[in-house]
């Protein structure tokens, strides 16, 4: 297989698609040179500094202002402001001619095909032989571009479809042409998924591809049928989103998101290239919509669309009348049963076919669009996997159309469908008619999918590991409540969390403190880490509250005590420990994490002593870990002043910073130097256990019991002083001083001389008798409640 290395790219084009991808790949760590056309004329502040068009920050002005704008945007593209860097600015007519040292030039420009032709050509001319070249187009055809080119361009050619923004949306459409070298196409999926960290699906070069084409489909369908039965815009999203599996934004909101320019412009992509005229009339965009278009209500872009915020109140827009009203909900008995199903497959499966207005809706948008997906196999990819993964992984869909046609029953729906008169395709058909009741089952070594008669495994890169099929496959060492053991292979154990969200509690702690005795025995190591939707969000709060409402502070004592033994446990372990956070790792989630030997932390990773938020102090050792990190992140044989040490890991706990990234944990040293960032989420768990296996290959130790120095009562002095300037500047409330006061106390080692040095156990018996003095006063357990109930920090 082609050994595909790709060391520097070229973005062409800076929009926001272009600079997005740029950031993409300087977040990876891959040098890129963004190029954008030469402005025609200076603009007020070039022309106030004197400049002229033939001065470089003039002729890099469009990629360059790109640049500084990724800082400013959100969600942020960068994973850290050191990745700007890796970003170089320039423009075609000067630097075109040095992408010869690019191994991969990913084209960007307008959608339109004389344009993308003139820059291919200049491409062909100057790139070097074997680099990729490749387009992101939306909907122009692959091979239509390539017309003309040289014959290795055209071996290296192919669609490379990212969605937007792309840091944070996971498909990757990659669409070969007849030319396309198999093994570019082979090894071009395996750097998307190994390397970009993406959810690939090879797609046909047909209008729009997989994902556009499907859900723009879905999404006409869904505003014919408001238009025609009388839905309000409010309804439609009342019961399309996470009620059927799909994001918050449901359909409208979506596309006031996306912005009604660009959903019209995919539209009609479709509409101008394809000749069933059934199909096009779906593909045209309603009478409503265009008024809106010539009106400049796009969506979140122009400030309205489909809605429009005024005061602290959301107005929906009545299509009928282009007027914006009260937002409105659907109402229906199905909506309270579908509420008590588990599961967006059992929650759909009981309201398509529920007789009132929540099942009407639901049956009409859904039964198309699967018959729609249906007729599309083999036009625009080979089978209905990349056509589930499209949607789920570009569309943010629970599931995709044909696991959704399992999850509702295929015989029961195409029985229902053809009584309607709709056509179902010859395929599905004559799958039922052998016996065949589903697209999808479960076969001995993983998933099996229907294709030409019979059924085929999943293809799954080996980096993926699932755990549910894992734990199917092998069972399950030990498990509780709240935490499950279970065999990784190679000698690798894994201790997942499945409290309600991955919360600490005794049941947690028990299965840390098995874990480590078993994985000494038995085991060359562990992996902590889980596939729920966070890493965990930290201690069980209502446990706590509860027992200090009943008085029970020695039990908190004790819990508190549990937890910080487990904690050195797992610092302690004669077998390495790895931990692996992925989105929320947030409290005690973050305490787990940093005595562990290593971190394989997920890029999107958020992590955070977030403990003053709810009128607490980090209790599980955290406050130390964290000052410990930042002492160890220190060269050797250079001085330094332990109280800026404690400031700044004061400011991080203090003010309950969050990391926006793996990598900006690594900047609020949460992470040192030999800790990990998978791009690839679905890896993470195989690279943790990569880092086991590599410290138990190499004869893993423990590491020594130090002692710690600390600033003691100079740093303590220090600390008060910043605390105490915050509370008279109006930055922080009486009791957000009175726990800064406590943190400085444990950061500081207490009233010792500076320059102290003091055994863990000391700094952990300050930190948890802090924790217990907060734990009793009345505005922490305000808070505390406030966080249970509202979800969200009380400043009292």
């Amino acid at each position: 297989m082609l050994n595909l290395q790709i060391k520097k790219a070229a973005v062409l084009g800076s929009g926001v698609m272009g600079s997005g991808i740029a950031a993409h790949l300087a977040n990876l760590g891959i040098p890129v040179k963004l190029l954008d056309i030469v402005p025609r004329e200076l603009s007020g502040d070039e022309q106030k500094k004197g400049l002229t068009l033939e001065d470089k920050q003039v002729r890099n002005r469009l990629a360059q202002t790109a640049i500084q704008k990724l800082v400013k945007q959100k969600p942020a593209p960068l994973t850290s402001k050191k990745n700007l860097s890796l970003i170089e600015a320039g423009n075609f007519e000067d630097d075109l001619p040095n992408i010869g040292d690019c191994d991969w030039i990913i084209e960007v420009v307008v959608e339109r095909l004389d344009i993308k032709q003139s820059v291919f050509a200049q491409i062909d001319e100057y790139r070097k032989p074997g680099s990729i070249i490749s387009s992101n187009t939306s909907g122009i055809s692959i091979e239509a571009m390539a017309e003309g080119r040289s014959e290795d361009f055209r071996k290296h050619f192919l669609g490379t479809h990212f969605f937007n923004p792309p840091r944070y949306l996971k498909l990757l459409e990659i669409i070969p042409t007849k030319d396309t070298d198999p093994q570019v196409l082979k090894a071009m999926k395996l750097f998307g998924e190994d390397v970009l960290g993406k959810g690939v699906v090879e797609a046909k070069d047909t209008p729009n591809f997989i994902g556009n084409r499907i859900g723009t489909y879905g999404l006409l369908v869904t505003v014919q049928e408001m238009i025609e039965r009388g839905y309000s815009v409010g309804e439609v999203d009342s019961v399309t989103g996470p009620l059927i599996g799909r994001p918050k934004s449901a359909t409208f909101r979506t596309l006031d998101v996306v912005g009604l320019d660009t959903f019209a412009h995919v539209a009609r992509n479709v509409y101008d290239n394809v000749s069933n005229e059934k199909e096009k009339n779906v593909f045209e965009i309603p009478e409503f919509m265009t008024k809106m278009l010539e009106n400049g209500w796009l969506g979140s872009k122009s400030g309205q669309g489909f809605y429009l915020k005024k005061g602290k109140e959301i107005l929906e827009l009545d299509p009928s009348t282009l007027e914006y009203t009260e937002r409105k909900k659907l109402k229906a008995p199905s909506l309270e049963m579908a509420k008590q199903a588990k599961g967006a497959a059992r929650k759909l499966k009981s309201l398509v076919y529920a007789k009132d207005r929540v099942g009407e809706l639901l049956w009409n948008i859904t039964s198309p669009t699967l018959v729609y997906s249906a007729q599309l196999l083999g036009e625009i990819a080979d089978d209905i996997v990349a056509i589930d993964q499209a949607m789920k992984w570009g569309f943010g869909w629970q599931l995709g159309p044909f696991e959704i046609w399992d999850a509702i029953g295929v015989e029961k729906s195409v029985a229902k469908m053809e009584e309607e008169g709709m056509t179902v395709p010859a395929w599905v058909k004559e799958m039922l008619e052998a016996g065949h009741t589903s697209f999808y089952k479960e076969g001995e070594n993983g998933t099996l999918f229907y294709i030409n008669g019979d059924y085929k495994e999943v293809a799954v890169n080996e980096k993926a590991i699932n755990l549910k099929q894992l734990k199917k496959q092998k069972g399950v060492i030990k498990k509780n409540s709240g935490a499950s053991l279970i065999d990784l292979g190679d000698g690798v154990a894994l201790l997942e969390f499945h409290s309600p969200n991955n919360a600490i509690g005794f049941d947690i702690i028990q299965m840390i403190n098995y874990a480590i005795d078993e994985v000494e025995k038995n085991y060359k190591g562990l992996v902590i880490g889980n596939q729920g939707k966070n890493f965990c969000v930290g201690a069980n709060l209502a446990m706590i509250l509860m027992e200090v409402q009943d008085d029970n502070i020695f039990d908190v004592d004790m819990i508190i005590r549990q937890f910080q033994q487990a904690m050195m446990k797992i610092k302690y372990s004669k077998k390495p420990v790895v931990a692996a956070p992925h989105n929320m790792t947030l409290g005690g989630g973050a305490e787990i994490c940093l005595p562990a030997a290593r971190i394989q932390a997920s890029s999107e990773t958020y992590m955070g002593l977030v403990e003053t938020g709810v009128g607490l102090l980090p209790g599980g050792g955290g406050n130390k870990e964290l000052y410990i990190k930042h002492l160890s992140s220190l060269p050797n044989g250079v001085d330094f002043d332990l109280t800026q040490i404690a400031i700044k890991v004061f400011e991080t706990i203090a003010t309950a910073k969050v990391s926006t990234s793996g990598e900006e944990a690594r900047d609020n040293n949460f992470l040192n130097a030999a800790d990990g960032v998978s791009a690839n989420p679905d890896h993470q768990l195989y690279d943790a256990k990569q880092v086991v296996l590599g410290l138990a290959n190499t004869d893993y130790k423990p590491p020594v019991r130090k002692k710690i120095p600390v600033s003691g009562e100079p740093g303590y002095a220090a600390l008060l002083l910043g605390a105490q300037t915050m509370l008279y500047s109006g930055y922080i409330s009486e009791h957000d001083l009175k726990i800064a006061q406590k943190i400085a106390y444990v950061l500081a080692g207490g009233k010792v001389p500076y320059g102290t040095e003091v055994d863990e156990q000391y700094l952990l018996d300050l930190e948890r008798e802090a924790f217990i003095s907060l734990v009793q006063e009345a505005k922490s357990q305000a808070r505390m409640q406030h966080m249970l109930v509202k979800g969200k920090p009380l400043r009292n």
